[in-house]
């Protein structure tokens, strides 16, 4: 009888490398899902904080980090601008000759203080002590005033001068002294005119 053929011992190499293939394929896909998992959960992150910051942007709670201006001071700030969306500005030459800038509106010069002498009525020794502040449209005025301050500095003497202390009582006299100082000098100044003239300070002693 014919004898059956002897099984070999030794495992085909084929078969060893046919066994270890799947091992491989699974490691391969095990860990290419987790790269899918880190982009996603990486994806879901920073959609979370872009729109938690686009709400925290839009509620206004990072005006004060990023110097946002408030809407009401925004809509004042351009009420106040020029066509160009700037705020008005102007540049006069001052007393000294250097050019200054600022915004243009109402702008106020101090007069030196003054003391002059009171007329009295029983002969006692009286004076007057006066600080005084002129009111201007725009630093143009104010400019040039400042050229011809000794101008309106005489004026101002000449007429307190002859005042007496009765004429200075009351909120009367008051406001005839102011009337009077206003009238003065814008004939000082013309052609500028002076808004007002203010009073800082009057002292009878």
């Amino acid at each position: 009888m014919a004898q059956p053929p002897k099984k070999d011992d030794k495992e085909p190499v084929n078969a060893s490398l046919d066994d270890e293939a799947p091992a491989g394929d699974g490691e391969g896909e095990s860990g290419g899902k987790s790269k899918k998992m880190l982009i996603i959960v990486a994806l879901i992150a920073v959609l979370l904080i872009g729109g938690g910051g686009a709400a925290a942007y839009f509620t206004g709670m990072l005006d004060k980090f990023i110097g946002k201006t408030p809407a009401a001071t925004e809509g004042a700030e351009h009420a106040a601008a020029g066509e160009h969306g700037e705020a008005a500005t102007e540049c006069v030459k001052g007393a000294d000759g250097k050019e200054v800038c600022g915004p243009a509106g109402a702008k106020f010069l101090k007069i030196p203080d003054m003391i002059v002498n009171l007329n009295s009525e029983d002969g006692t020794p009286r004076y007057l002590r006066l600080a005084v502040q002129l009111e201007f449209k725009s630093a143009a005025d104010m400019a040039a005033v400042e050229q011809v301050m000794p101008r309106v500095i005489d004026q101002f003497q000449t007429y307190l001068r002859e005042l007496r202390v009765k004429d200075l009582r009351g909120s009367a006299g008051i406001y005839r002294l102011q009337i009077e100082l206003l009238a003065r000098v814008n004939q000082a100044a013309y052609p500028i005119e002076v808004q007002d003239v203010l009073f800082q300070e009057i002292l009878i002693q």
